[in-house]
C-alpha cells in the first residue's frame, strides 16, 4: 500500500465514537503509532474539555494534540472591504459581481468595522465573518472548525515523512437523517477509503451500535463522558445546532450560563453583519428574528412546550438541575 511507516491519527472530540475509536487504535496498533487530536471548535462544555484533555489523557495514558481554526487573515479583508464601504464605495464597486441579498450601507459598515476584530474563539470569529450562524442546511462549522484544522494536521504528519491513516468515529446508525442520507448511497459509507497522497481514511466502527460503544467503554474501564449522564445525546458541541428540543431544554435548564453565551453571541454578531441578515443561533428567518438583537432565550421557552408549541410542559422545569438522567440508559 505505501513505504512510507504508517501513523494512525485518531480525532478525538471527547464524545463516546471518538473515544471509542481511540480504544480501537490503541489495542490494535499501539500508542506508540497513535497520534490523538482535538479540534476545539470554542463551542465546546468545560466538561467536554475536561474529559478529552485530561481525563482521556491520563486514562488511556496518551498525548492529546489540539487544533483551533485561526481566521486572522480573513478579518483582515473583511476589514478591509468594509473601510471602504464605510468611507462611501458602493458595494457594487467593492465586491464587483458578487450579488448580495442584504445590501450594506455606510452606517451597518461603519458599526461593523468597530466590532468585527478576532476574538481568539473559533466558533464566534467564524460567526462573525459569515455573519450569521451554521444551519442545518449549511453546517460551514464542521468544515471549517473540524474537517479542514484536522486535514491540515494530518497532511503535516504526511511532511514530515509518514503515511497517515485518519481514523474517524463516524457510525451510521448514530441518526435517522444519517441512515438515510448515507446508507446505500455509496457516499461516506466506507469502512476504509484511499484518499491519495499518502492520506487514507479509516472509519472502524461505521456499522456499530451505541450499545456496542458504551460496551467498549465498560471493557475498557473507561468512563463516559458525564455529559451523557445529563440529558445530552451529543457532546461536540454546546449547545449544538443539531441539538433536539428537549435537550435544549435540558442545556437550558442545567447549564442556564451556555445559554446567556450564546445570546451574547448572537447580539454581537447582529452587530457586525448587514441589515436584515439571519443572525439567530437557531435559525428564524430574516423575519423571526426582526427587531431583535437576541433570540435563544425565546427559543429556548418554546423547547419547553409540547403539541407543536401550543401547551407548556409544566414537567420540563421538574426534574432537579443534578439529577443523573441518560437517554442511553447510563444511570441505571
Amino acid at each position: 500500500m505505501t513505504d512510507r511507516p504508517i501513523l494512525h491519527v485518531v480525532s478525538m472530540s471527547g464524545g463516546k465514537d471518538s473515544t471509542t475509536t481511540a480504544l480501537l487504535a490503541i489495542e490494535m496498533h499501539g500508542r506508540e503509532n497513535c497520534r490523538f487530536v482535538f479540534a476545539d471548535t470554542g463551542n465546546e462544555h468545560e466538561i467536554t474539555y475536561e474529559y478529552a484533555l485530561e481525563y482521556l489523557p491520563r486514562a488511556l495514558d496518551i498525548t492529546v494534540d489540539v487544533v483551533r481554526a485561526d481566521f486572522s487573515a480573513e478579518f483582515e479583508v473583511k476589514r478591509r472591504n468594509l473601510a471602504r464601504i464605510a468611507a462611501g464605495e458602493p458595494e457594487s464597486a467593492v465586491y464587483g459581481r458578487r450579488k448580495f441579498k442584504y445590501a450594506w450601507t455606510q452606517e451597518a459598515a461603519t458599526r461593523a468595522l468597530e466590532l468585527l476584530h478576532p476574538t481568539g474563539n473559533p466558533y464566534l470569529d467564524l460567526c462573525m465573518l459569515k455573519g450569521g450562524f451554521p444551519s442545518r442546511k449549511r453546517q460551514f462549522c464542521t468544515q471549517y472548525l473540524k474537517t479542514e484544522p484536522l486535514t491540515e494536521y494530518a497532511l503535516e504528519r504526511i511532511d514530515e515523512g509518514h503515511a497517515v491513516w485518519s481514523w474517524q468515529g463516524v457510525r451510521i446508525d448514530e441518526s435517522e437523517s444519517r441512515r438515510t442520507r448515507l446508507q446505500g448511497t455509496g457516499a461516506c459509507v466506507k469502512g476504509f477509503e484511499v484518499v491519495g497522497g499518502g492520506l487514507f481514511i479509516n472509519r472502524p466502527i461505521l456499522r456499530w451500535h451505541v450499545a456496542d460503544v458504551f460496551e467498549a467503554h465498560a471493557h475498557a474501564g473507561i468512563k463516559p463522558n458525564p455529559l451523557y449522564l445529563q440529558d445530552m445525546t451529543r457532546v461536540g458541541c454546546m449547545p449544538c445546532i443539531n441539538c433536539s428540543k428537549d435537550e435544549l431544554s435540558a442545556v437550558a435548564r442545567r447549564f442556564p450560563e451556555h445559554i446567556e453565551r450564546i445570546a451574547e453571541w448572537e447580539r454581537l454578531v447582529s452587530s457586525v453583519c448587514r441589515a436584515e441578515s439571519p443572525v439567530s443561533f437557531f435559525h428564524l428567518g430574516t423575519k423571526g428574528h426582526r427587531g431583535q438583537s437576541s433570540t435563544i432565550w425565546s427559543v429556548v421557552d418554546w423547547a419547553k412546550t409540547t403539541r407543536g408549541g401550543r401547551q407548556y410542559n409544566l414537567l420540563a422545569d421538574a426534574t432537579e438541575p443534578t439529577a443523573c438522567s441518560s437517554s442511553y440508559g447510563l444511570c441505571e
